[in-house]
């Protein structure tokens, strides 16, 4: 069994909370610099993950416990592996210059509009280390260094996960009502991600009011994290691809 060395960072980046300019420098020059794998020994693999692969015939299966106590532990030793081996990228003079573009203040950001209406962004630097979901006119972009934003979702402001031990939400996207010529562009499904891992929640989110809409009243939501799919079939239908039986071996 070989793990590349992009393998094992991954895994931490993903159980290691949102993704930062930092950890994907310090994934590039570790995945670029090591030019051999890091092999793990029949004798480990077996025993710690035993009980997964007696269970069901795949020995990987406990590092799906990204979260994990076992699972968080080997990826810290593989990590070190990498490290020792290649040494610490954050010593480098390449990972200090590549910090200062992504970390640079001048960055240009992008924009999508919504409807015939606002433009919309999302932001992350030192304020707003999760993210905050901000809107701005077109005329207002424009302008250049002085563009007048107004935050609509505040990441950081949010009431943390419950979630095993997540402890942020991380910005899994957006998926707008559309209803053709009759949009009124007011409704929005809001993904966010305990922890940063693959499964994420969705809740349906008024544009208008900018709020969050309770199931209480009539608002969709999908509190359980988990790998889904999801639209609007209609302002009052969505279609919703998931697994239903928890188990992870069926997508309906």
């Amino acid at each position: 069994l070989v793990f590349t060395p992009f393998a094992v960072c991954m895994l931490q980046r993903i159980t290691s909370g949102p993704t930062n300019s930092t950890n994907l420098i310090s994934l590039a020059l570790i995945g670029t610099s090591l030019a051999s794998a890091f092999h793990i020994s029949r004798h480990s693999r077996h025993t710690l993950g035993a009980s997964a692969a007696t269970m069901s015939g795949d020995p990987h299966e406990w590092l799906h416990d990204v979260l994990g106590e076992e699972p968080l532990k080997w990826v810290g030793e593989r990590n070190a592996a990498c490290i020792a081996a290649v040494g610490d990228p954050k010593e480098t003079d390449d990972y200090r210059r590549i910090l200062s573009i992504l970390d640079s203040k001048d960055k240009i950001p992008g924009i999508n509009q919504i409807g015939d209406g606002m433009f919309y962004n999302f932001w992350r630097d030192e304020k707003h280390v999760q993210g905050i979901w901000r809107k701005t006119t077109l005329e207002s972009y424009k302008s250049g260094k002085d563009v007048e934003w107004k935050t609509v979702l505040d990441l950081d402001a949010l009431d943390p996960p419950t979630t095993d031990t997540a402890s942020t939400w991380v910005w899994h996207g957006s998926t707008l009502l559309d209803e053709g010529d009759a949009s009124t562009w007011d409704r929005a499904l809001i993904k966010l991600s305990p922890g940063g891992s693959d499964a994420d929640t969705t809740r349906e989110f008024d544009l208008v009011e900018e709020r969050f809409l309770a199931p209480e009243e009539g608002g969709f939501a999908l509190p359980t994290a988990a790998k889904t799919s999801i639209r609007y079939r209609s302002r009052d239908e969505i279609l919703v691809g998931t697994d239903f039986d928890g188990t992870g071996s069926s997508m309906t």
